[in-house]
């Protein structure tokens, strides 16, 4: 199982992302790298200061007593506003590069479906309706006492979500009945399912494998018993998927 190797599922205690399995994930994590990069250095630089500042101008220092008086530091005051905005810019441009490029919708060459309920979720292949006929199923959480070694508690379901990898594919999520959220963070995917409304996003699915995910919306007392699997496959396991599936 990929899983084994890569961290394509929650883990316990986990502090980090998981393995990215999409641009969108790769660039997420990029991205976080960057500003953790920004955010370390403000807060070695404002730490040194704060602890020189209490060292130097206690309340007994002479330099404190003499510097009293000043009330105005045209200098520091113009780098102190000007530094912050520059860091800002540098930080914004890269954040709506990435969130551009994640509303981005390329021509897809698949459509999927996904409604969620209380408390699954149901799929829908339409685009080989003609061919084939619509594909529909629903995919519910394996009870724990009904796994089998090696699956995963809470995480596993009756009917994968089955994509072609190196492909670029259309997600519409809505919801029957209350909010949910179609999450699965190997492939940088987090997005609400609304009543009455359809939303869509993009997938690439750069590699094969098992990518784990969970309705990221309180649902109501099943919210935690409705998980995502996606299995990313190649093009002719997929299609011997879709024969089967017909």
């Amino acid at each position: 199982m990929f899983s084994t190797f890569l961290l394509d599922s929650a883990a316990p205690w986990q502090l980090y992302f998981q393995d990215a399995a999409s641009p969108v994930m790769e660039g997420i994590i990029n991205l976080h790298h960057d500003l953790m990069f920004f955010i370390t250095f403000i807060l070695f630089f404002v730490l040194v200061i704060l602890v020189r500042t209490l060292y130097f101008f206690d309340a007994n220092s002479v330099d404190a007593n003499s510097g009293k008086n000043v009330v105005h530091g045209t200098t520091l005051e113009i780098v102190w506003t000007v530094l912050p905005s520059l860091i800002l810019i540098v930080v914004a441009l890269p954040s709506f590069a990435l969130l551009y490029s994640i509303d981005e919708i390329i021509d897809p060459a698949l459509t999927i479906k996904c409604v969620g309920h209380q408390w699954y979720w149901s799929y829908e292949y339409s685009d080989f309706e003609a061919q084939l006929g619509a594909i529909n199923f629903d995919s519910y959480m394996i009870p724990e006492d009904e796994l089998e070694l090696g699956e995963l508690r809470l995480l596993e379901v009756d009917n994968r979500v089955v994509l072609p990898v190196n492909t670029h594919i259309r997600v519409l999520i809505t919801a029957a009945d209350v909010l949910h959220s179609w999450a699965v963070p190997s492939l940088g995917v987090k997005l609400d399912a609304c009543t009455g409304r359809l939303n869509q996003t993009s997938i690439f699915v750069l590699r094969e494998g098992v990518f784990y995910g969970q309705c990221s919306e309180i649902c109501g007392v099943g919210h935690a018993n409705m998980p995502i699997v996606v299995e990313a496959v190649s093009i002719q396991k997929y299609i011997t998927w879709l024969s089967e599936k017909v």
